[in-house]
């Protein structure tokens, strides 16, 4: 059984490809595989959860909408929000997957403290919320055998128009990124290598890890 993270720092990539990439290794894993996380931002594109609603579309415009087999409803992706997919046997690391996502979100709200801004979560809707009651990061994950993937979304820098397109998350919400909410020079790379370091510790795995880039390895389509 591995003891090994595997972090993959992969920049922009299109949404279909990840997803497919996603749910490839996902099928062909067994207890002996690495966890892993990939950390990268999407080109922009509305993602609509399995619990998604067409009506939560309100203009999509000229952004692809994408159907997708996590949790949740209607997201948006774009450049500056870092997006950190979770490919971890809940067994190894001795979760349910509630579990994990609350480590994803003390991750998420740890980071934020670094910027001194507030997070703090809700029971109505997971992912995690300022102050000010807007939401900053979205989580939506899948289980498959035991294994997870898909992850969360931290918006940090980014275009905040689009998210007046959704309905987000089915509930309403208004949105925030981290630039918005602290009165401290943010820098995505930097935000960037804070979060994955939290996450990293959160899972239980040390700063020694492993950050080989996905174009490293051959991963093919899955339907």
């Amino acid at each position: 059984m591995s003891k090994t993270l595997v972090i993959r720092e992969i920049g922009r990539q299109s949404y279909e490809k990840i997803l497919s990439q996603m749910k490839h290794f996902t099928n062909v894993r067994s207890e002996s595989t690495a966890d892993e996380i990939w950390i990268l931002e999407h080109h922009p594109v509305f993602t609509q959860g399995q619990a998604g609603n067409s009506d939560y579309i309100l203009a999509s415009g000229d952004i692809p909408v994408v159907q997708s087999d996590r949790g949740g409803h209607v997201t948006f992706h774009g450049h500056g929000q870092i997006t950190a997919y979770t490919l971890i046997d809940l067994k190894r690391a001795n979760s349910k997957i509630f579990g994990l996502i609350d480590m994803i979100e003390n991750s998420v709200i740890e980071t934020m403290a670094l910027w001194n801004v507030e997070g703090h979560t809700k029971k109505a809707s997971r992912g995690v919320f300022c102050e000010s009651g807007k939401k900053i990061a979205s989580i939506g994950l899948r289980v498959r055998k035991g294994y997870t993937y898909h992850g969360v979304n931290f918006n940090i820098d980014m275009d905040m128009s689009p998210w007046s397109r959704i309905n987000a998350c089915g509930l309403g919400l208004e949105m925030t990124q981290l630039k918005s909410e602290t009165y401290i020079d943010v820098q995505f790379n930097e935000v960037q290598t804070s979060f994955r370091e939290i996450l990293t510790k959160n899972l239980g795995y040390n700063n020694h890890t492993d950050k080989i880039a996905l174009t490293e390895i051959e991963y093919k389509d899955d339907d």
